[in-house]
Parts: C-alpha cells; sequence; structure tokens
C-alpha cells in the first residue's frame, strides 16, 4: 500500500484519499459558489494536460529506454550516460521531471477553488513535500550506486523537478 490518510479515523490508501479529496473539491466548489470564466477553464485544463503529457511521457521514455536502450527519443538517438541513465527527452530536462507531471495535475485539481482558502490546496502542497522528500532519498540512492555516472549525469541535467527552479 502506498502512502495513505487518515479519513473519519480510518486509515484510508493513498487511491482513496485521492478519491476523498476530489470529492471535497466538488462539495467546496458547489458549497462556495465558484464561478470560472471560460479562459479560467481553459488554462486549467491546459495545465491538466501539460501535467498529464509530462508524467506519462517521461514514464514512457523511462520504460521503453530499458525495453531497449537505442530506441529514439523524441525522434533522436538517446543520449545514455555509462550505458545505464537516459539523458535525453524529458530525462535531459529534470531527473524527475515526471514528479513535475505529478504535481501539475494534481494543482489543476485545487485552480478551480481560487484563492479564497488555502484548504483546497492541502493535496498538491502535501504531494509536493512528498515528492521532493522522495526525489532526495532517490538522488542518495542513485549517488550510492551509480557513483561517477551520476555525477556526471547531474553535471549534464542540473535541474531535479522543475527546470531552472529546483
Amino acid at each position: 500500500m502506498g502512502i495513505g490518510g487518515w479519513a473519519g479515523g480510518v486509515l484510508v490508501s493513498e487511491r482513496e484519499s485521492l478519491s476523498i479529496y476530489i470529492q471535497y473539491l466538488g462539495w467546496w466548489l458547489l458549497h462556495n459558489k465558484v464561478e470560472l470564466t471560460t479562459a479560467a477553464i481553459v488554462a486549467n485544463c491546459l495545465v491538466f494536460f501539460i501535467g498529464y503529457v509530462v508524467f506519462r511521457g517521461a514514464n514512457k521514455q523511462k520504460h521503453v529506454f530499458k525495453k531497449d536502450p537505442k530506441a529514439p527519443i523524441w525522434g533522436r538517438p538517446p543520449k545514455v550516460i555509462g550505458g545505464k541513465l537516459l539523458a535525453s527527452g524529458y530525462w535531459g530536462i529534470a531527473r524527475h521531471s515526471n514528479y513535475l507531471g505529478d504535481l501539475l495535475v494534481a494543482l489543476s485539481f485545487s485552480l478551480p477553488c481560487g484563492i479564497s482558502s488555502p484548504i483546497p490546496y492541502f493535496y498538491p502542497v502535501y504531494l509536493l513535500i512528498l515528492l521532493v522528500w522522495r526525489e532526495r532519498r532517490d538522488e542518495a540512492r542513485c549517488a550510492q550506486k551509480y557513483k561517477e555516472i551520476w555525477n556526471e549525469y547531474c553535471n549534464l541535467v542540473p535541474w531535479r523537478i522543475l527546470p531552472y527552479v529546483y
């Protein structure tokens, strides 16, 4: 079971807690009578779509690379560090770009609620904390596993999750 949460005093799985959270956001929107402009709806759908594409695209690139290390990434031969680490496509932009996609999708769930309260943003903030913690743990593990190759990869791809920021 993944990271879960408490709902009504009962420990629930991550999937169930996300379902409860999405239901809560629906209640929030109804209770607070939030009216969204067409531009806000389009922008939110764009945030969701970009997040989904980045999340699925990064994970697919990693999967394809593991199956066939010579398979093209974005139509070009992959750049590989030490024969083990993919440094092309999303993995050449940030070392954990799939986490960025995950965060954008989570943010898109909360954006329709506006900024009148921080409560609807609990899940994206929780996920940000979780993924930064996981990213740091992964970084330490990879540094130990890949040694010099990991240092070379980090020099080539300096950004961890969000390019030019972190």
